[in-house]
């Protein structure tokens, strides 16, 4: 599979990205840093996306209902040379479903997701997956 996007900026103006008919947009300039994301937080966006669009491949292919899920991301950056090293998250699926089975959706997350896999080949990545009755 190939990929591509766009993305552009003018001078002294934040950015956006294009990717099919979505564009997003983020700051680039330090009168937004405060109020629109920053790459470092479109890195962990994609990360979540990834995990969020596994738990909807798996639900079907290991056949359980889910009503919504849930997920924080957290980051630690290291400064020399700038990147990311450890990566936590939470995922919580809410679900009456007995057959979401938690051990095996984490295990296909971790082994199946794109992002997620080119990740935690140069990021330490921990995480929890919990399930929380539908109210």
């Amino acid at each position: 599979m190939n990929y591509q996007i766009e993305a552009s900026s003018k001078c002294d103006n934040d950015a956006v990205i294009h990717i099919k008919k979505s564009d997003i947009v983020f700051g680039t300039t330090a009168k937004t840093s405060e109020v629109m994301p920053n790459p470092a937080e479109l890195f962990l966006g994609s990360f979540a996306a990834c995990m969020l669009k596994n738990v909807e491949r798996f639900s079907e292919m290991m056949q359980f209902t889910y009503e919504r899920a849930t997920l924080e991301v957290n980051a630690v950056r290291l400064d020399h040379p700038p990147r990311m090293d450890h990566i936590v998250y939470n995922l919580n699926i809410y679900s009456n479903d007995n057959k979401l089975n938690i051990e095996l959706l984490k295990k296909n997350i971790e082994k199946f997701g794109t992002i997620y896999n080119t990740v935690k080949q140069v990021c330490q990545i921990d995480g929890t997956i919990i399930r929380t009755p539908n109210v």
